[in-house]
């Protein structure tokens, strides 16, 4: 799972679902602890594919189910050509168990900004919105990604996560981008989506579809209230008591945008 935590104005709970997934994780044992990179759950094989613009080649916004709250990461490539692991991008922390991902609702910890277990399966997405474009546009995004993969060396719940790292992409492609990181993979995906093809009132519903993944039977929103770790209040929000730090400022990305066409397709 911004665009920058310090250019925005937004509701305190937001941040709940990363904060309070850590609590639950930190009762896990070192022995049972898993990959926080690892799959467990199974997504829609079917999901549909928005594209907007032209050209021959495309950057793809995507989310998947991870064993956690999910992952949300980007593909490039040439249409028609499959892709591999050298064309996906997204910020995670290092390593393969569940230590650091606990610790980054903490304090930073190292991240890896390329391949995760699981990317490349359609299986497992849930949410994906293609943007196509021409040759001289993709470079210049790419080497934009290129440059934040090289500058992107931690990963925080609170302030720098995988929604931050792929809004400030699309914030570079010229593209609106959900007006909180702190938001499940899945909607945040989504939202990006309709921002970005004809639905003015997508910033409006961002909070009540955040809330309705949280209540989802096949989600960890689920489990935490079932765990009595934060309950849904008579207004439709969460409530916890499970305060999250202050937020730190990131820098601005002040490069210019890609032109795009507002045509849709699946």
């Amino acid at each position: 799972m911004q665009h920058r935590l310090s250019d925005l104005i937004r509701p305190a709970w937001l941040g709940v679902a990363f904060v309070l997934t850590a609590v639950v994780s930190l009762g896990l044992s070192a022995a049972n602890a898993q990959n926080s990179k690892t799959i467990l759950r199974t997504g829609n094989p079917t999901t549909s594919v928005v594209t907007t613009g032209s050209g021959d080649y495309y950057i793809e916004f995507r989310a998947r189910y991870a064993w956690d709250y999910g992952h949300t990461y980007l593909v490039h490539g040439r249409v028609g050509v499959a892709p591999t692991k050298a064309d996906v991008a997204g910020l995670s922390p290092v390593g393969d168990d569940a230590t650091a991902w606990v610790v980054g609702h903490y304090v930073p910890v190292p991240a890896e900004t390329g391949w995760t277990d699981g990317d490349l399966e359609n299986k497992y997405v849930t949410a994906r919105y293609r943007v196509l474009m021409n040759k001289d546009e993709y470079d210049r995004v790419l080497g934009y990604i290129k440059g934040l993969q090289d500058r992107s060396h931690v990963w925080s719940a609170e302030l720098y996560n995988c929604n931050a790292f792929v809004g400030d992409v699309a914030t570079f492609m010229g593209l609106k981008v959900p007006a909180s990181s702190l938001i499940y993979p899945k909607v945040f995906v989504t939202h990006l989506r309709l921002l970005n093809t004809g639905h003015p009132d997508a910033a409006e519903t961002l909070v009540s579809d955040n809330v309705k993944e949280m209540n989802s039977p096949t989600r960890d929103g689920r489990a935490m209230i079932n765990n009595h770790v934060y309950t849904i209040g008579p207004n439709g929000e969460p409530e916890s008591k499970v305060a999250r730090a202050a937020p730190a400022s990131a820098p601005h990305v002040t490069i210019g945008q890609v032109r795009m066409s507002s045509q849709n397709g699946n």
